[in-house]
């Protein structure tokens, strides 16, 4: 993996990542495909509307289809019939916001499967194993996620884990690397506490990741906690690396993020929120289930032109959902995607002109009338 640092507009940044399967450009969006694939939506429909790179979930696929399956596959990107750049999480969200279950402690983590119930056993080792053999070209490091709110001592407990478990994984991911251009990425921890998390930035940072992700946040916290975390790390990360800011969030969300210099983002917002009814468009969200729209024919969102907007109506769109017919849910993802999608494009070219500071006070405006 390569990342180039275009250029910022005071801490927004623009960038790329290159790998053999394609070229990223950064700030960006990752649909989430969690068990190789992205709800409603085919491979050529999510490189129509412009993705660049989809997230998986390796907690979830090792549990379905599992190992063997997808190693007679030759892995997950010949599995699915995506071409371009996978990222996948290491399943320690999953741990902690799934299971029933669980034991933990410095040598793995045991939880129960959501299938049957069976307890599996996950070490750093086998994580990034697992990783390798979907094929993954960003690896997250297995990381122990801080249920919110905690007590500063248990926060600093289950970094200290982390930490841990971040050398292993990376160790592991180096020996079993080969000659792919595959990536392994750090994720710092620490709670709501800057300090921890500067801590945990400096250990992290002396180990050779290819890029660092920002994990325990988008777990109930007030945007205010959220948005002091990140004001207090990234002035301090690395430029030379992509930094990615895990399972967030609403376009707002999002825009407050790239400000303080995120890269990356991923989320199932769009996607799970499409599947019922919740439509995002440049004037905020659309309940199109609301009888308000029973008859109401403009397009789901005027300012955008995807295949859902270029040709049905709102009216249509509520009736397909009233009606419980698929489709109703399949053209909402392709708007919320491709709306996303988009949205990551005028940031970028927001950047590039050294406008992005009115480009976001205008797009918050207008998103929240």
């Amino acid at each position: 993996m390569k990342f180039k640092l275009i250029k910022s507009d005071k801490s927004a940044r623009l960038g790329e990542l290159q790998f053999s399967k394609g070229l990223i450009n950064t700030p960006v969006f990752m649909p989430v495909g969690t068990y190789g694939s992205v709800k409603t939506m085919t491979p050529d429909e999510l490189i129509d509307i412009g993705s660049e790179i989809i997230l998986a979930n390796t907690y979830h696929l090792m549990i379905r289809p599992g190992k063997d399956i997808l190693s007679s596959h030759g892995g997950l990107h010949q599995m699915m019939a995506w071409p371009k750049p996978i990222l996948t999480d290491s399943g320690g969200y999953q741990i902690w916001s799934l299971s029933k279950k669980r034991k933990i402690n410095d040598e793995y983590v045991e939880f129960d499967s959501p299938v049957n119930g069976d307890m599996i056993r996950l070490t750093p080792e086998i994580a990034m194993q697992m990783q390798k053999v979907i094929g993954s070209d960003i690896q997250m490091v297995l990381d122990e996620c801080t249920h919110y709110p905690a007590t500063k001592k248990e926060a600093n407990l289950s970094m200290k884990r982390s930490e841990k478990w971040a050398l292993r994984s990376h160790e592991s991911f180096l020996q079993q690397k080969g000659d792919d251009d595959s990536a392994c990425f750090g994720i710092i921890q620490g709670g709501m506490y800057p300090d921890l998390r500067l801590q945990n930035l400096e250990v992290l940072s002396s180990i050779d990741f290819d890029g660092l992700a920002i994990g325990g946040l988008s777990v109930g916290e007030p945007i205010d906690e959220r948005m002091m975390v990140l004001e207090s790390l990234m002035p301090e990360m690395s430029e030379n690396i992509p930094r990615y800011l895990m399972g967030l969030g609403t376009p707002i969300d999002i825009i407050k993020a790239v400000s303080v210099g995120v890269d990356m983002f991923d989320c199932v917002i769009p996607t799970r929120h499409a599947r019922t009814g919740h439509i995002y468009t440049h004037s905020g969200v659309v309940k199109i289930k609301n009888a308000r729209y029973i008859n109401d024919l403009k397009p789901l969102d005027e300012a955008c032109e995807c295949y859902t907007c270029t040709n049905f109506s709102r009216s249509y769109l509520r009736h397909l959902f009233n009606c419980k017919e698929i489709l109703g849910a399949r053209l909402a993802t392709i708007h919320n995607l491709s709306f996303y999608i988009k949205l990551m494009a005028d940031i970028r070219m927001s950047i590039k002109t050294d406008t992005f500071e009115k480009f976001a006070k205008n797009f918050i405006q207008s998103y929240q009338q």
